[in-house]
């Protein structure tokens, strides 16, 4: 049985807490922010659709040609109380039509996949489906309509803006609502061919940063890789 991470220490931005759904209202939005890299992750890498100016659209469309990304992960998680970054690192398997792959190596070793119908655990030889929390509702209508090429969710709830060109970019976003506005100043996405590193900005201070190293997508899904999504 594997062993449960110290909270923030370990887990993958995408990952849902076990106690989700005890948090406070503030813990609620926490929780809603823990989950949202991936979201910003994956409508990079597989989303066209984007609009604005290198410029967005290009962007988009340049994000959106690999079938498959495969790379490394490396997660630093600063909180204000603590004098180092608790971090995580792994690999993670994009697919277009299939999802993410997220396989985390140290602090513990634990595999989760994302796809349209939610997210799995690994447990053993087997995937077991996480149970849907309350807290993380929203973050999960706006990830399936990622997974599901509709970007009115993510332009809606954010501002856009662009600088940079196809081989070194920043794309900057500002939330619109009121509740991502209670956990964040702004999202910082930078990259050349494929998505290197996004930066989360909360309003209290904390931040994380993920960095996706020796990214490549020149290698198709293996035959334990479309198991893991065929499931």
């Amino acid at each position: 049985m594997m062993s449960r991470s110290p909270v923030g220490a370990g887990l993958p931005a995408m990952v849902v807490n076990d106690d989700a759904g005890h948090l406070t209202p503030r813990g609620a939005l926490r929780f809603f922010a823990s989950k949202l890299a991936p979201t910003v992750f994956c409508v990079l890498l597989g989303i066209p659709g984007l609009a604005s100016a290198f410029d967005l659209q290009q962007l988009s469309d340049q994000l959106a040609k690999p079938e498959v990304v495969h790379g490394n992960f490396t997660q630093e998680k600063h909180l204000r109380a603590l004098p180092q970054p608790l971090t995580s690192k792994g690999t993670f398997v994009l697919a277009k039509n299939h999802g993410l792959l997220w396989l985390l190596k140290s602090p513990l070793q634990q595999d989760y996949r994302i796809t349209a119908k939610g997210i799995a655990r690994r447990d053993g030889s087997v995937w077991q489906m996480l149970p849907g929390k309350s807290a993380g509702a929203e973050q999960n209508r706006l990830f399936l309509a990622v997974l599901q090429g509709d970007s009115s969710g993510l332009q809606r709830d954010f501002e856009l803006s662009l600088s940079g060109d196809a081989q070194n970019w920043k794309l900057t976003l500002v939330p619109r609502s009121m509740l991502l506005k209670q956990v964040f100043n702004q999202i910082n996405i930078t990259g050349a061919g494929l998505v290197q590193s996004i930066e989360l900005l909360e309003t209290q201070g904390d931040s994380t940063l993920l960095r996706m190293q020796d990214s490549t997508d020149s290698q198709p899904l293996s035959d334990a890789e479309q198991h893991d999504f065929a499931e």
